[in-house]
């Protein structure tokens, strides 16, 4: 990969209303779920280019590892971070050896999920959690999915198997509810109509089918951010774009 799509999606996270909105939701509620903790040991499985890296350092000390080697060269040298390259498959990590083990949109990107999990799961310590993200509903799957490299998206039933019969669960909701139904009707509807979807083809972004303005996303992102506090107060969405779920071992 070129260092320009790095370059594209490193600032996509730090400045765009979709990471920025997210990201306030999920630091929220990790907050919420660490309060009684001190300083915490954490893992954070495909860091990409190091923002949710940066953001969980705010709970204490962080280890972060990605896939893409290429990815963590680039980030390695933006950035202080040291990301380790590795497999969620085969973490390289003892057991037990985290407090917090954090995967945001990770498991989608390989085919066997439950082992994924297994393997998170395996390196958090006893009384520690595990925060994911994944996103939602297979007929929401567009193209942004194929350049990603997806191999499903999750309805919450289909999440919350690969716990079954470890742990116990914090919380889990669907989020990006507001949201939903305008993305839905695009990708159903216009998107099809039109023969083609507003995907950048470089980084298998479709954050940029609204254009660059600045009262646009200022306005979404008031409204995705929303779903913070309602999440904080541990409100299930019932339908959304993306499913969260905490764990604790």
């Amino acid at each position: 990969m070129e260092k320009a799509y790095y370059q594209e999606y490193f600032d996509y996270e730090r400045k765009h209303w979709f990471f920025l909105a997210r990201a306030k939701i999920l630091m929220n509620h990790i907050k919420t779920i660490t309060a009684k903790q001190g300083n915490l040991k954490i893992l954070n499985v495909g860091a990409a280019t190091g923002y949710s890296s940066q953001l969980l350092g705010q709970f204490g000390v962080v280890t972060s590892l990605e896939y893409d080697k290429d990815c963590c060269d680039f980030t390695n040298e933006k950035l202080d971070l040291n990301i380790i390259h590795g497999s969620v498959l085969e973490l390289p990590f003892d057991a037990n050896s985290f407090d917090l083990v954090c995967a945001f949109d990770v498991i989608e990107h390989v085919e066997d999920d439950q082992l994924a999990i297994k393997e998170m799961q395996r390196v958090c310590k006893k009384d520690g959690a595990m925060v994911i993200t994944v996103p939602a509903f297979n007929f929401l799957w567009s193209k942004h999915d194929d350049i990603n490299h997806h191999f499903r998206r999750y309805k919450k039933n289909q999440l919350l198997n690969l716990f079954k019969g470890s742990g116990q669960l914090i919380f889990h909701s669907y989020f990006n509810f507001w949201l939903f139904f305008p993305i839905a009707f695009y990708r159903l509807t216009i998107s099809k109509l039109k023969g083609k979807e507003v995907v950048d083809e470089d980084t298998g972004s479709d954050l940029g089918v609204l254009g660059d303005n600045k009262l646009i996303d200022k306005f979404l992102y008031n409204i995705f951010s929303s779903e913070s506090s309602l999440i904080g107060n541990k409100w299930r969405l019932p339908v959304g774009v993306s499913i969260l779920t905490s764990w604790r071992k």
